[in-house]
């Protein structure tokens, strides 16, 4: 495959490339390089791809932004992709509370040209991120791609969901293969500074307290990068076709009539915050100062992921238990930040 992995300096971004890379493939990566959180670590990815033996050949880093339609479009021209991995996009639920604008610029903007440039391209299959956040207000657990999900409960998974209805036109109109994934929480070696895991290893470490939303009662499905890219890596020669089995009188929200399917990537399991604090304070060898604080607007009590349909149709299962899972990150925390 020649694929286009949008966001390859993020976090998930990152471990596909290495991944496909890995398997053979040919890799353009497309990043803006943006300071919503540390550049350097960004870059440092980058040249961590580059560095692995074998893999400059197949690969090529393209600092674009995907807001930007005429580079993209000349991009898609040069390049001939056979698969599309759409991993860009202003990422955090908080802070799409604080700048709102750079989610619909990122999210909805830039999703459109990509869209734009796939129809235009003889695209084999576009996997897309979508993200848990979208299951919003339900609180039927596990969350399943059966459930409704008009509910969010943020902009960012407003955003998500609209990039699921948004390929879903255009697999509609001009029969595009397109693939959603909603990710569970990923955490893992390389992730981003922002997000809880880094914030509290940061602070732990430092003798400095941490902000436990909810008393740390609430509730995640986390999910080891390595398994989270598994899944989608599963993904991509599995091209959607149309359902025989879809009823437009009954439509179900996981399969259409288009060429165009959604699927869980999670480890299956909810575990409470209070818990992962435990082990990461195990993993890091101090203990956590917790300030107690109530629920963050936008944030849900509980995810939990109902992973059957990707394990049907791809074996998928995730293989890293949570221990394993927090010793490793706490490791490469230690040594990148030592």
């Amino acid at each position: 495959m020649h694929v286009l992995v949008t966001g390859a300096a993020g976090f998930i971004g990152f471990h596909c490339a290495m991944r496909l890379l890995a398997e053979g493939h040919t890799v353009v990566g497309l990043d803006n390089l943006n300071d919503y959180y540390d550049v350097n670590l960004k870059k440092k990815r980058i040249a961590e791809i580059e560095a692995e033996p074998g893999f400059r050949e197949r690969f090529r880093f393209a600092l674009q932004d995907i807001t930007d339609d005429q580079t993209l479009r000349d991009l898609f021209s040069r390049e001939n992709f056979s698969h599309v991995v759409n991993l860009a996009a202003q990422a955090g639920v908080r802070y799409s509370l604080q700048n709102p604008s750079s989610y619909v610029s990122s999210n909805l903007t830039g999703f459109a040209n990509v869209l734009e440039c796939c129809r235009n391209s003889q695209i084999r299959h576009l996997v897309f991120a979508s993200s848990s956040s979208v299951y919003g207000l339900n609180t039927t657990r596990p969350y399943s791609t059966q459930h409704n999900v008009d509910h969010p409960t943020s902009l960012y998974a407003a955003t998500k969901k609209s990039n699921e209805l948004m390929a879903h036109a255009y697999s509609h109109l001009f029969h595009i293969p397109c693939t959603g994934v909603r990710f569970f929480t990923v955490y893992g070696p390389w992730g981003r500074p922002d997000m809880v895991p880094y914030l509290f290893a940061s602070a732990i470490l430092k003798g400095e307290s941490i902000k436990v939303f909810n008393r740390g009662r609430i509730q995640r499905d986390f999910t080891y990068i390595d398994d989270a890219v598994d899944g989608l890596v599963r993904l991509l020669p599995v091209i959607p076709e149309s359902s025989p089995d879809f009823d437009p009188a009954t439509p179900s929200p996981s399969s259409s009539s288009a060429p165009w399917r959604i699927y869980n990537i999670g480890n299956s399991e909810a575990v409470e915050l209070n818990e992962f604090i435990t082990l990461l304070e195990g993993a890091l060898g101090r203990k956590a100062q917790k300030e107690l604080l109530p629920m963050q607007p936008g944030d849900v009590e509980a995810t939990f992921a109902d992973i059957q349909d990707i394990y049907h149709v791809t074996g998928f299962a995730p293989q890293t238990p949570l221990t394993e899972g927090i010793a490793r990150l706490a490791a490469w925390y230690k040594e990148y930040y030592a």
